[in-house]
């Protein structure tokens, strides 16, 4: 289910921060409807698995040393696709529920962001992922549109890793871009998106692609694929705003990475406290001001293109389970290689069990949620 992982301490994946019409609001919306802030959840490891979102798909392998079953791709290699396909198949149709689309709706969430990788898409027949994700894409779709919900379909996955993250379905090497069908194959996928948006007015936008990294693909090139994402998009699908990721640039070089030209375009930048060993040392005041200072360099991009925070977490530590990669532990006590922890004696003990906080903990936890929020 998906409301369970929502409310838990590390929120399964994190919302889009309220920037007034910054997307289009559903068909059919009231004029209230049209004018408030985005308020949103992401839909992680539904259609792309993470090992720290879906432990249980990933349990069997927990105690085996060196396993390469780390991300979707090597799911799939070492399962074969008969067995693949079965267990995805159940996953697909059990982890996000129409229960769970109205809860979020009584919430007065209003947006949805789906991450979908390539391969459900445009697929290579020669990779060992499977398919049959869209008509499970498509109920959603429709559980968005009965609800009111505005939707951003998000191509997280590229061929070849954007980032070598697990969340790009393989983990490891950068190798989109590298090889001569690596734009084409993702073009064909944003195709794709774009004819489900035809079909369904509750899509409001499409993410070109999550999180490519600027140290695994240039900046040059990034963008050069940007202005023929935007193109491929805007000719099947006119109505879509086009979204895209700052490559894990700084906010000074966001200016030259999406072209002014891209009208109906959107930023998106992702703010985590977690993942950078300066930030993830802060004490509680410094958490709240970089929450404010995040939210005012947002605001000042925003004032030349929208700008949202498509993830962003409650985390302060990075102790969750496997949120590091399959197998991996945390920079917070140590147990990530090549890391120290972050003070002499720090532990991960009881950092994800919410009823072990103490007091101040809790107060924190609200401030910190209340500054992200407002900021």
């Amino acid at each position: 289910m998906f409301i369970k992982p929502l409310t838990a301490a590390a929120v399964c994946l994190a919302a889009c921060i309220g920037i007034s019409g910054a997307l289009a609001a559903p068909a059919g919306a009231d004029i209230a409807q049209t004018a408030e802030p985005i308020r949103g959840v992401n839909l992680g490891g539904l259609f792309v698995l993470e090992p720290w979102i879906t432990p249980s798909l990933f349990e069997e392998w927990a105690h085996t040393a060196n396993t390469p079953v780390v991300d979707e791709w090597n799911y799939c290699a070492i399962l074969g696709k008969h067995e693949c396909q079965s267990r995805l198949m159940r996953h697909w149709g059990s982890w996000v529920q129409e229960q769970d689309i109205a809860t979020l709706s009584d919430l007065r969430i209003n947006t949805l962001r789906i991450p979908l990788g390539y391969w459900a898409l445009a697929p290579n027949g020669s990779d060992p992922y499977v398919q049959g994700q869209i008509p499970f894409l498509e109920q959603i779709l429709n559980w968005a549109s009965k609800y009111r919900m505005r939707v951003i379909l998000d191509l997280h996955g590229a061929p070849g890793s954007q980032n070598g993250f697990d969340n790009s379905g393989l983990r490891g090497d950068i190798r989109w871009t590298k090889r001569p069908s690596d734009v084409p194959r993702t073009l064909d996928a944003l195709a794709s998106l774009a004819r489900i948006a035809n079909q369904n007015p509750s899509v409001v936008a499409i993410q070109a692609v999550n999180e490519p990294a600027n140290w695994g693909v240039s900046k040059e090139t990034i963008t050069q694929f940007y202005i023929q994402a935007y193109n491929t998009i805007k000719s099947i699908a006119p109505q879509v705003a086009i979204v895209f990721h700052d490559a894990f640039l700084p906010a000074s070089e966001w200016e030259s990475l999406v072209p002014r030209n891209l009208t109906d375009s959107i930023l998106d930048t992702h703010i985590y406290h977690m993942f950078v060993d300066d930030v993830i040392r802060f004490n509680a005041d410094e958490h709240i001001r970089k929450a404010c200072t995040d939210g005012q360099t947002i605001r000042n991009f925003n004032q030349r293109t929208r700008t949202i925070c498509g993830e962003f977490s409650l985390a302060n530590t990075d102790c969750a389970r496997w949120l590091n990669g399959f197998q991996k532990g945390a920079r917070w006590d140590g147990t990530l290689p090549g890391s120290q922890p972050v003070a002499n004696g720090a532990s991960c003990h009881n950092q994800e069990n919410m009823d072990a906080w103490s007091d101040n903990k809790r107060a924190f936890m609200q401030r910190f949620a209340m500054a992200q929020i407002q900021a």
